[in-house]
């Protein structure tokens, strides 16, 4: 099976959409078939030996023009697309030369029955045929400007279908073709001198509700095409972004080329200012990214060596050199730009209802203007009378509000959620995220950071710097995660490794070796039990520290234990606020993790989430999944998209939490870009609000269309005398289709919930302590005038961080301003941590 995406031109109406899809369908070998109206794109499922060409064949059957999407173009290299500009803009200059010959008409029309002056040829019944041809000569331009509602209302029957062209060339081509034969009757009567008979025509003449169906019509497909435009911005917004030229180093020469010829594994030099044009590794130099093209997020980061630097983001400062790692349509950005066309392209199972109605729609409309017209004349009404509520029936019932009901809501979310760095897989997606009532969530790289961290250190006999020295020299020579941990630790607070002989690896259980000529080791509370050392003594502070979820590990001389550092993959900063705000939504939340029990519960506690399930194997979450879908369960997975690739297929939802991932990118159904998990929150947000958006939309075309057949049929006529033009009943019908687009347009508005800080029952404790630690901190503030961007900002915040007990709340380069709360580290401790980072301090305040 294949997928290939195509341009379908000639569509107006959901049934259009409709008979396209009917007629693709009709192919053999072809499984599915979604057509967007909106985006005039169709998405085909079919087996390999069925050919494009077939399919366009089956498009142009139909009465439309179809060409393949071209969606084997380098995406990057892609230029927003002009194609509803240029609609828009056809459009717009049809309307002003059709308002030209309008706006006489129609005060020729209805200036006499309002008492403004006509011009004397035209006045009286001797004035008659004049005043018919001139109202002929005014209404022809308009009826060969918009000759299009005829040729595709008329091709459209002829390919066996009826769209809302047919209802417009029906409505004004029946007005049209009554005032002709009223003109050719008063002509022959006015040739045998029977003038009064004459003018008694002057009010058959049709020609202003034919011209002003066409123009009306016209006005609400302009605003129609503006729309498109609209929902189209942010997609055009992210292809600006598209870098268009690469600087390389070749040869030892800085060589500017087009981004296309870039490969993997080229040395790219990024300079500030400077878009970056590939996905990459920093191998030399550092500086600041703007970063929120891809998630978001409007803070610069830091870069340094080793960081990861995504297409289409900008360099504001410093000098860096990457190896470019993915490039074209390979790089993040691409992959983005990909998933948000294919969403266009899709349809929701919503939608669907709107497409079948609309498909027999316009055949039933055309049979209740037959019976109208039938009704009215065969109660002696008269032909013009009956001809005028059949006409009127025809232009009002339009089913382009609910073609345009589902498709703009859906493009304009995702293309919310894309500005927000969150990419949604289509409508089936977005509407199956709304009803989704349990969310099962992977701990470690999406609860957790993913990366063990140093969060307590306890200190038997020596210093903690003192110990934190030797412990670096040992561990640094050891590949271990928790090792690295330790290292890094040892980097942020600037403690210089002790120097380490005699270094070895006891497989599983920890290192040995002598540092500073003492000889030390390191490891497992197992691993000092067979060296001969006893743990009693530190037992409390072990159980207490695996308790909270910590990993310890002790170090050792040959006689004592000399310190213990409690190691965890800490949880994320919004976690907490992620999972309470999606229980007040109603939404049960699950921890799968391959974690130890108790590790998992621990952090299962630091959250509030009951249902805990460890130790398990990606076979074994995808089963958990499919145990809750079972009991009628709609289930949502957040991952990180590797091993939970099983577990993100499976469920009716998968939302991957990281940008770049290949395995999240095809498996998931979202995708978060800044690895946020409020990210999550706010996708479900999205999708209810644009599902309310798509049946308030619906709910108005049906009603709209209930209220407005009876009312143009004459059913007011009788008991109160009320009727509606024709060209009235065309005005609302544009004005049904503006109310469905701006209603959609109103999610532009969107913003994320600003989640609120936790205060569940369980957390009342620990809020309480906190209160009390809050009570005895102290403020410092201080002035670094060597501070000059955000480079320096981010080093000195490090600085701080660093420090247990110390939160920093300011760090601005701008005022040169630092703000920071100590809860048991002085003032001077802050300032001897900034200088030791390589920065002057002023001005120091304490409060």
């Amino acid at each position: 099976m294949k997928r290939q995406t195509y341009r379908v031109t000639g569509m107006t109406c959901a049934a259009c959409s409709a008979h396209v899809e009917r007629a693709v369908s009709r192919l053999e070998g072809v499984s599915s078939v979604s057509v967007n109206l909106l985006a005039g794109s169709m998405a085909v499922e079919m087996e390999d030996r069925l050919s494009s060409s077939e399919v366009i064949a089956a498009v142009q059957g139909a009465g439309y023009d179809a060409a393949e999407a071209g969606a084997d173009a380098p995406t990057e290299a892609k230029q927003p697309k002009a194609s509803s500009e240029d609609e828009a803009d056809a459009l717009k200059r049809r309307l002003l030369w059709s308002m030209l010959c309008f706006l006489p008409l129609v005060y020729l029309s209805m200036g006499g029955m309002l008492g403004l002056p006509l011009p004397s040829a035209l006045e009286g019944d001797g004035g008659t045929l004049n005043y018919g041809l001139v109202l002929f000569l005014l209404c022809l331009p308009i009826l060969l400007m918009n000759r299009v509602f005829f040729q595709r209302g008329i091709r459209a029957l002829l390919h066996g279908g009826a769209t809302m062209d047919t209802l417009v060339a029906m409505g004004s081509g029946s007005a049209a073709l009554w005032g002709v034969y009223t003109l050719l009757r008063l002509s022959v009567l006015m040739g045998r001198g029977q003038v009064h008979e004459a003018g008694m025509l002057r009010m058959e003449l049709f020609f202003e509700s034919a011209a002003m169906i066409l123009v009306l019509v016209t006005f609400g497909r302009w605003l129609e095409a503006l729309s498109r435009r609209r929902t189209g911005r942010a997609l055009d917004a992210l292809l600006t972004y598209a870098p268009k030229e690469a600087l390389v180093l070749r040869d030892g020469m800085e060589t500017v080329i087009p981004v296309d010829q870039l490969q993997v594994g080229d040395t790219v030099l990024i300079k500030a200012g400077m878009r970056i044009p590939c996905d990459g590794t920093v191998i030399e130099g550092h500086g600041t990214a703007d970063e929120s093209a891809m998630t978001g997020e409007s803070l610069p980061t830091d870069k340094g060596i080793g960081d990861r630097v995504l297409a289409a983001t900008v360099s504001l400062s410093g000098y860096m050199v990457i190896r470019a790692e993915r490039t074209r349509e390979d790089t993040s950005f691409a992959h983005m730009l990909r998933l948000v066309e294919d969403a266009a392209a899709t349809k929701a199972p919503i939608a669907k209802v709107a497409d079948k109605v609309a498909g027999i729609f316009v055949p039933s409309v055309m049979g209740i203007a037959a019976v109208v017209l039938c009704l009215w004349w065969g109660f002696g009404f008269g032909f013009s009378f009956a001809l005028t509520r059949a006409v009127t029936v025809l232009v009002i019932a339009c089913p382009c509000a609910l073609g345009l009901a589902t498709p703009v809501a859906v493009m304009v979310g995702c293309g919310k959620g894309a500005e927000l760095g969150i990419l949604i897989k289509g409508g089936e997606a977005l509407e199956t995220l709304h009803r989704v009532d349990t969310v099962m969530v992977d701990k470690t790289g999406t609860l957790t950071e993913g990366k063990p961290r140093v969060t307590e250190i306890v200190c038997f006999g020596m210093e903690e710097a003192q110990l934190l020295r030797l412990a670096v020299g040992l561990e640094q020579k050891s590949d271990h995660p928790l090792a690295r941990a330790i290292v890094e630790l040892a980097e942020q607070r600037q403690v210089s490794a002790a120097d380490c002989t005699d270094f070895a690896t006891l497989h599983g259980k920890g290192v040995k070796g002598v540092c500073d000529g003492i000889s030390l080791v390191g490891g497992s509370e197992t691993l000092l039990s067979e060296l001969g050392l006893s743990t009693d003594s530190v037992l409390p502070c072990i159980e207490k520290m695996t308790e909270s979820g910590k990993t310890p590990i002790l170090f050792a001389t040959e006689k004592d234990i000399i310190g213990i550092f409690g190691i965890e993959d800490t949880v994320k900063v919004g976690a907490a606020e992620a999972i309470s705000q999606l229980k007040k939504m109603g939404i049960d939340t699950v921890m799968l993790t391959g974690d130890h029990e108790r590790t998992a519960r621990a952090v299962a506690a630091e959250l509030a989430i009951t249902d805990v399930r460890a130790r398990l194997l990606p076979e074994d979450k995808e089963k958990a999944i499919s145990q809750l879908q079972g009991q009628g369960k709609t289930v949502a997975m957040v991952g990180d998209g590797i091993n939970d690739a099983p577990a993100l297929t499976r469920a009716q939802i998968g939302i991957a939490i990281g940008a770049g991932t290949d395995v999240a990118m095809e498996s998931a159904d979202v995708v978060l870009i800044r690895s946020d998990l409020e990210d999550a929150v706010t996708a479900v947000r999205l999708s209810r609000k644009v599902m309310r958006v798509i049946k308030e939309n619906l709910f108005w075309a049906f009603f709209y269309n209930c209220l407005g057949i009876p009312l143009a049929a004459g059913a007011l006529y009788l008991p109160l005398g009320v009727l509606l033009p024709p060209a009235f009943g065309a005005l609302a019908m544009s004005c049904s289709s503006l109310f469905v687009t701006l209603n959609s347009l109103r999610l532009r508005r969107f913003q994320p919930h600003s989640t609120q800080s936790v205060s569940l029952p369980e957390q009342q404790g620990k809020d309480a302590v906190q209160k009390e630690k809050e009570n005895q901190t102290m403020k410092v503030r201080f002035l670094v005038p060597g501070m000059m961007c955000m480079h320096c900002a981010g080093r000195i915040r490090s600085a701080l961080e660093a420090i247990p007990g110390v939160t920093v709340e300011v760090v601005d380069p701008a005022t040169k301003q630092v703000e920071a709360v100590s809860g048991t580290a002085s003032a001077q401790t802050l300032v001897d941590a900034v200088v030791a980072a390589g920065y002057d301090v002023e001005n120091v305040v304490t409060e």
